[in-house]
């Protein structure tokens, strides 16, 4: 059963678990669970999701329970003023404290399979929360060091967050397809669990309906603890074990 955080006669936000998809799509034909459908199974009534987290990534997760709803929601997620989202991840490497990252994005849907390839533009702000370095071996290091950052995209362009950790050389820990092959292996043998390091924490928005400030939050699932101390880590500078 899905947890649910919020609720009301238009909107229901949901804390998704990691590996779950939305809904269903030709990108991973295989899967048979889908949070939309498990979300209109577990209400009794259709629902409409508001927005898109990739497969990976845990969190908040918004829908409409109404189509009226629905198309109410629309433009102020496409607005980049009205709805604030906050996440937190473990990337590699040690970032600066905080920053900006303001780099453009090629679409990766509909003109990019058409072959026009259009240029978005798409700024993410981070901070660094904490710095670990664990006892595991990378190549030529006798460590491995990750951070948790909190990231707030400006935009909401598909894969955002991932892309620009990316392109800023600190990839986001278990991200197959723009992250480190190896180091993904590594650390999920090492933490015993194997997942995107992403979690959608806050989502704050005015209610389409009633016009009020609606903020959301899911708290980090107990897997987050792992990167907390329960082994011996570096964190923020420090050798030893918590």
């Amino acid at each position: 059963m899905l947890r649910i955080l919020y609720q009301d006669n238009y909107l229901v936000a949901i804390d998704k678990p990691p590996g779950l998809l939305v809904h269903r799509t030709g990108l991973d034909a295989g899967e048979t669970l889908f949070a939309l459908q498990l979300l209109r199974d577990q209400l009794g009534r259709p629902v409409w999701p508001a927005h898109r987290l990739d497969k990976g990534t845990s969190g908040v997760l918004l829908f409409a329970l109404d189509a009226e709803t629905a198309r109410l929601l629309g433009p102020a997620f496409e607005a980049p003023d009205q709805v604030h989202k906050t996440y937190q991840a473990v990337v590699r490497g040690w970032p600066p404290e905080s920053g900006l990252i303001d780099h453009p994005l090629q679409r990766m849907e509909d003109d990019a399979r058409a072959g026009r390839m259009q240029v978005q533009d798409a700024r993410t702000r981070y901070r660094t929360l904490a710095r670990y370095e664990l006892l595991l071996p990378q190549g030529p290091f006798p460590t491995t060091r990750c951070a948790l950052v909190e990231l707030q995209p400006l935009n909401g362009r598909r894969h955002q967050l991932r892309r620009h950790m990316k392109h800023v050389a600190h990839p986001i820990i278990g991200d197959a397809t723009h992250g480190k092959g190896p180091l993904n292996r590594a650390l999920a043998a090492w933490l015993g669990v194997q997942r995107l390091w992403l979690h959608a924490l806050r989502l704050e928005l005015v209610h389409p309906v009633h016009g009020t400030a609606l903020p959301l939050e899911a708290p980090p699932g107990p897997d987050w603890a792992l990167w907390r101390g329960s082994f011996d880590v570096c964190q923020d500078g420090r050798m030893g074990a918590d």
